[in-house]
């Protein structure tokens, strides 16, 4: 076993995870961009809206409807025998 370097022993060195006061450094300073992103960008955002919404629908469709059996191809309870 080499011991000469002192994480030999333990294995493996692990990175340190940055402190908690970091991430909360880091969010504050996404938010307050973000901020200001959405004040200097307002008209091109509100000029996207409708368009987006009427995206949402066909969307919401697609991945809402698949879990309950929408359209009729058939269920596992029977119901639709012949």
């Amino acid at each position: 076993m080499d011991t000469s370097t002192p994480n030999a022993r333990h294995g493996a060195h692990r990175p340190r995870r940055p402190a908690r006061r970091t991430w909360w450094v880091f969010g504050g300073f996404a938010v307050i961009a973000l901020v200001l992103l959405g004040i200097e960008h307002r008209a091109h955002l509100l000029g996207w809206l409708p368009w987006l919404l009427l995206l949402a629908c066909p969307l919401m469709h697609v991945f809402m409807h698949g879990g309950h059996g929408h359209g009729g191809h058939g269920s596992k309870d029977g119901g639709d025998e012949k």
